[in-house]
């Protein structure tokens, strides 16, 4: 649990009802900002029109499997069938495999524009509105499935810029990782390991000691409920193997009135393009990843993952169920990437 100190610097729940808002165009999209630090953690499908209002109506279903009679039960690993408990592991050996190409990959594989999808999932935080009325309620954020640090690291230094580095001084390197005020969370040790080299190399002196590396699982995490403003996951809900359990994993560790946010890969719905997007993704994402990783089968893989993962709606509903109030979504590049926002209820 955090210390007295840190604790006294928490924001205190937020509002369940919106506030007013003004919206601002940041690179060619809406970007609604809320009126406070609290209400700015509050999910924002009502009041930005770049938002979708979710219904639950008409949803596709993900494959599912039923475990046979005597067998234990099977789970997809891409269009393969895998005992359950075996996924976690052919999962964390995709990523071992990847790790130090993980990020030139995504460059490559996007053309840069994963780079535009985080940038505005962290603009939409709204930090900067947080800082103006309460320069001292820093939220205490945790990125899941943060691998390399690309979220993490894009939030500490908004961090940084909105609060400045006074919402550091209180957390030296003696704080355990698990306690500082951005942690990131990952199943993969290589992962991790790849992270901690870019942050030494990316985040000033007085940024990098608040910055915490913590093995874990998102269907398990290893912190005290209530224990985080705010709760990321950018491309990773999509490799674990029970989803509603790790939604309801991030509901437990937001305190009430928390907010959820997952970047991740969705529908796109045009059929042509549809089309043109599945010819590239499994003709030259894994020749790409053979080339440049030595290793087209972990990138078959993510093509693979990718269809089995839920639709924006699907999704939306999950949240719901998990206890996500005000769940929203807003499609990036016609809906080949979709992000999830949610307040903890």
């Amino acid at each position: 649990p955090a210390s007295p100190a840190r604790a006294s610097r928490r924001p205190a729940p937020l509002p369940a009802s919106p506030v007013p808002c003004r919206a601002q165009r940041c690179g060619g999209m809406r970007r609604v900002v809320r009126a406070g630090p609290r209400a700015a953690m509050a999910a924002r499908g009502s009041a930005g029109r770049s938002m979708r209002r979710c219904s639950t109506s008409g949803t596709a279903q993900a494959p599912r499997a039923a475990p046979g009679q005597g067998e234990e039960e099977e789970t997809h690993f891409g269009y393969s069938r895998v005992r359950v408990g075996d996924k976690v592991d052919r999962v964390k050996g995709v990523f071992s495999s990847v790790a130090e190409s993980y990020d030139v990959m995504n460059d490559l594989m996007s053309a840069g524009v994963h780079r535009l999808w985080k940038d505005d999932m962290v603009a939409r935080i709204g930090l900067g509105a947080m800082a103006a009325v309460e320069p001292e309620a820093c939220p205490r954020v945790l990125d899941v499935a943060g691998g390399t640090g690309d979220v993490a690291f894009r939030i500490v230094e908004a961090v940084e810029q909105a609060f400045g580095t006074a919402a550091f001084d209180s957390h030296p390197f003696a704080v355990p990782d698990a306690e500082r005020q951005v942690v990131l969370c990952d199943i993969n040790a290589s992962m991790l390991e790849v992270g901690r080299r870019r942050a030494a190399s990316r985040l000033s002196s007085a940024t990098l000691p608040a910055v915490g590396f913590v093995e874990g699982n998102a269907e398990a995490l290893p912190f005290p409920d209530g224990s985080f403003d705010l709760y990321t996951i950018a491309f990773g809900l999509r490799n674990v193997t029970d989803k509603p359990k790790a939604l309801r994993e991030a509901r437990r560790v937001l305190r009430r009135g928390g907010r959820f946010m997952c970047l991740e890969f969705s529908r796109v719905r045009n059929p042509l393009l549809r089309t043109a997007y599945d010819a590239y993704s499994f003709n030259v994402i894994p020749r790409l990843g053979a080339t440049v990783a030595g290793d087209s089968a972990s990138y078959q893989y993510l093509v693979e993952s990718i269809r089995m993962h839920p639709g924006q709606e699907e999704l939306a509903g999950m949240m719901r169920d998990a206890g996500f109030g005000s769940v929203a979504f807003r499609d990036y590049t016609f809906g080949v990437v979709a992000l999830h926002e949610g307040v903890a209820e």
